[in-house]
């Protein structure tokens, strides 16, 4: 089973060098790292092409947004199962792929999930949020549930019958695309029950009182679209982060 994974990334080069090392440390053989660079210029693509992974496809031009981006890497991608790896976030462990590819052998799911861990920018060793995401449940989304985006795995198949990411999103096309995948794609997800990634914080959702305010717009117009819920869903979703301020992963 070929795992794609795909990294969109513009002048990532703080970041970067702990993505790409955390996917060559993978004891996973079979994995292809698509990286769809918007047009650096701080030495992005200087040390991917130093230091990329060994089976790497890379291509540089500028974009409209991440989502249009991540788009155009999935069309890139050839294997069996695709996955996304931010240039801010990075692999929790050596086995994450290897958990993925045991999972997927099961042929009656669609794809694969598990928990995050958000850390501090400056410090990727302290843990600020732990998300547990537990089993997925279809009544689970009108209470604002989600699957931590960044751990989400699917085959290839499902973005051929359910569609890619909606660009017209700036900040949630991420959860616009899961719900659509959930409830029109039918998706059929299993959950690993540890820590795949670690993701920063300070990323464009939560960059300013402006984004925050359009992310929760985006937010409600992804939940009417695909009538999940209304504004209690709005509420929930954002009520369900407090706890994990509080919670650290086993």
């Amino acid at each position: 089973m070929k795992i794609s994974v795909v990294t969109a990334v513009i002048n990532g080069g703080d970041t970067l060098p702990q993505t790409v090392q955390s996917l060559r440390a993978q004891t996973y053989p079979d994995i292809e790292h698509i990286v769809q660079d918007g047009g650096s210029t701080d030495g992005t693509l200087d040390y991917l092409s130093r230091h990329g992974h060994p089976h790497m496809a890379l291509a540089s031009a500028a974009d409209g947004g991440i989502y249009e981006a991540i788009n155009t890497g999935i069309g890139r991608a050839s294997g069996d199962l695709v996955g996304l790896l931010h240039a801010d976030d990075y692999l929790a462990g050596p086995d994450v792929i290897a958990r993925v590819a045991e999972v997927m052998q099961n042929p009656d799911i669609d794809g694969v999930y598990g928990d995050l861990e958000y850390v501090a920018r400056a410090d990727a060793g302290r843990v600020i949020r732990y998300w547990r995401a537990g089993e997925y449940a279809p009544a689970r989304l009108r209470r604002g549930w989600m699957p931590p985006h960044p751990t989400l795995y699917l085959r290839r198949s499902v973005f051929e019958r359910a569609g890619v990411y909606d660009p017209s999103y700036r900040i949630s096309g991420d959860y616009d695309g899961m719900l659509r995948w959930l409830t029109t794609g039918q998706v059929r997800l299993g959950y690993i029950p540890q820590v795949m990634v670690r993701m920063r914080i300070g990323g464009v959702s939560n960059r300013s009182f402006a984004h925050m305010l359009r992310k929760s717009r985006e937010d409600y117009r992804a939940i009417r679209r695909h009538n999940v819920g209304g504004i209690g869903t709005l509420v929930g979703k954002n009520l369900s982060k407090l706890p994990q301020f509080g919670l650290r992963s086993p």
